[in-house]
């Protein structure tokens, strides 16, 4: 070969391997799965936000209102099938049980009981007449009842705590979670 055409061949080489490095670098990277820590866990913002409204219902009550009876939990059901709930008010209500017997309250553990409606699917929703009879029969002081109200970015939560003797509600407290991975999610009803 002559001088001239291996100079042009090796040009050519030269241009052809930088338009493929080239082509090869504007190729973000392969994105990296990170799994979750068990650090991650413990501090996972639906536990926190759980656990700030139970404190903020909490906030200033005073226990000649409520009585020193134990307290019920009842599931939180969907605002708009109040016949249902999903994995999230099945969820919520658990750690709503589990704040509320940290700060020292007397929570009754009423999935132990026979006598709880359990409906298939929906866990143990309590009717206004079934909240009233199992609190006689518990001689429980209060019920904590609660509703989530999915929307489209938010899913709308209200908690009251609600005096077994009289039905009236001694604290409520509304808050929102994102619609985020986790919360849509338990969001999903059962097939």
């Amino acid at each position: 070969m002559t001088g001239r055409r291996m100079t042009t061949l090796a040009s050519l080489a030269a241009l052809g391997a930088a338009v493929l490095a080239g082509g090869c670098a504007q190729q973000p990277p392969a994105p990296l799965r990170v799994e979750p820590s068990y650090q991650d866990a413990a501090r996972a913002p639906l536990l926190a936000s759980s656990r700030e409204a139970v404190a903020q219902l909490l906030q200033g009550l005073d226990t000649v209102v409520t009585g020193d009876g134990p307290v019920l939990v009842a599931t939180v059901v969907n605002v708009n099938d109040l016949g249902t709930s999903a994995p999230l008010g099945r969820t919520l209500s658990e750690q709503y049980a589990t704040a509320m017997a940290m700060t020292g309250f007397n929570v009754k553990e009423i999935k132990l009981r026979g006598e709880v409606f359990v409906k298939e699917g929906a866990g143990e929703l309590l009717l206004s007449r079934e909240v009233r009879d199992l609190a006689r029969q518990q001689n429980a002081s209060m019920v904590l009842v609660g509703t989530f109200s999915p929307a489209a970015n938010y899913t709308y939560i209200s908690l009251k705590l609600v005096r077994t003797e009289d039905s009236r509600i001694i604290r409520g407290h509304d808050y929102a979670l994102p619609n985020d991975r986790d919360v849509n999610r338990l969001l999903a009803l059962p097939r």
